[in-house]
């Protein structure tokens, strides 16, 4: 698997384009300046002192999963600074979510898959007037990444604690129109496709969906190509770690992959 992984990654590389090679004015202008935008933000640092201390935490955890799992470490029981260095997103990609966030216009922010909430503490400091609603599986990681809101001074954070096909259904529902879906969690194709399909009785021109792990096995391969094909996506965006669905009518149905 981590053979097959490697390979679609310089496949990816090799296919990939720049934003020069993008002849789309809406995903120039996303590429140029939000994804490229490599520049060192001081809203970061708190956020990264914060990875840090995970990073040297040997406290064990009874880990709760309830999705595909781990390719690196199946074990029961974890000690934070294991979550925090294989399951975090990299400081590269949890601040390119920012900046995504940050330029997209939302009120609220639904995440699927906290872990530690280094990623959902971005998201907070991208949208600070916007709820961030994060669901998490394992009740022992989301106590962690709760103190770490509270570390951190996050209001807007509402964290939900349960099974992730009982309670992203419901936060849909309740939910008049989506503005940014942020998915991250349990990476199986049928789960994929299934939030997927929930989400779209409530996309708009502006809906962002990010889905992460678009290479992380067959089935999420496959997943991410239905999603590309589906009638209502106008412009997807490939960065190969994560995948960007938009809803543009005024867009002509186009599918860009994007070296990151």
């Amino acid at each position: 698997m981590l053979f097959q992984f490697v390979a679609d990654y310089l496949k990816h590389r090799l296919t990939a384009k720049s934003r020069h090679g993008t002849h789309s004015p809406f995903v120039y202008k996303l590429v140029d300046e939000v994804i490229y935008d490599f520049s060192a933000k001081k809203v970061y640092q708190n956020i990264e002192l914060q990875r840090k201390k995970l990073l040297n935490d040997d406290t064990l955890l009874s880990i709760t999963d309830l999705g595909a799992g781990s390719q690196l470490n199946k074990n029961k029981q974890k000690k934070v600074r294991e979550l925090a260095k294989n399951a975090l997103k990299t400081p590269r990609l949890a601040q390119l979510i920012y900046r995504l966030a940050e330029n997209h216009a939302a009120e609220k922010l639904i995440e699927l898959g906290t872990c530690l909430g280094i990623t959902t503490a971005y998201l907070a400091k991208a949208k600070p007037k916007a709820t961030i609603v994060t669901i998490e599986g394992c009740p022992e990681t989301a106590n962690v990444a709760y103190q770490n809101f509270v570390a951190l001074e996050l209001k807007n954070i509402e964290l939900q604690v349960g099974n992730f096909n009982e309670r992203f259904p419901k936060e849909v529902e309740n939910t008049e129109l989506l503005d940014l879906v942020y998915i991250d969690g349990n990476h199986t194709k049928e789960a994929t496709l299934n939030y997927f399909m929930l989400c779209l009785p409530k996309v708009h021109e502006g809906t962002l969906l990010i889905f992460d792990d678009i290479y992380w096995s067959e089935g999420m391969k496959e997943a991410w190509e239905e999603i590309k094909a589906h009638s209502q996506v106008s412009v997807t965006v490939d960065l190969f770690w994560i995948g960007l669905v938009y809803f543009k009518k005024d867009q002509v149905k186009e599918h860009f992959k994007i070296k990151f």
